[in-house]
């Protein structure tokens, strides 16, 4: 790791565009911003790129899916946009995909923090609670920005 003194070695300094070794689950936007020391534009970018990704992938494809069949849940999702919109300031300025990965891994630790689970298995889009509608809206504002970054 770097940092840290290697047996029989020197210790090297910690570069900002290093990351130790950390398991991809627990890797989040945050985490690395604050323990890389820094980072480069495009390596910002590319960890919120990747965290909305995941994101989407574990609840926004399907979730916007449901959405679009049932208007009551695409009613809920846009007024938790409008909630994050607002929460972020994205009326004086435009959105970014760091923006909205630092939010959804707030929601996240909030909510573990108080003991919300993520869903086992597919979620249940019939009755979402306040969390996963929560980051559904975060997924929504994001596919304008992902198709165009």
């Amino acid at each position: 790791m770097s940092g840290q003194t290697p047996p029989g070695g020197r210790a090297r300094p910690h570069r900002p565009d290093e990351v130790d070794a950390v398991p991809a689950g627990l890797l989040s936007f945050p985490m690395y911003a604050q323990f890389s020391g820094g980072l480069a534009t495009g390596t910002a970018v590319g960890v919120a790129r990747a965290s909305i990704a995941a994101l989407t992938v574990s609840i926004g494809t399907e979730g916007l899916a449901a959405a679009v069949r049932r208007p009551d849940l695409l009613a809920q999702v846009d007024q938790h946009a409008a909630a994050v919109r607002d929460s972020l300031d994205g009326d004086r300025r435009p959105l970014t995909l760091a923006a909205l990965a630092g939010y959804a891994e707030g929601v996240r630790a909030a909510a573990a923090e108080h003991g919300w689970t993520p869903p086992g298995g597919p979620a249940d889009w019939t009755a979402p609670d306040w969390v996963l509608t929560r980051l559904l809206a975060v997924c929504a504002l994001a596919r304008p920005i992902s198709t165009t970054a």
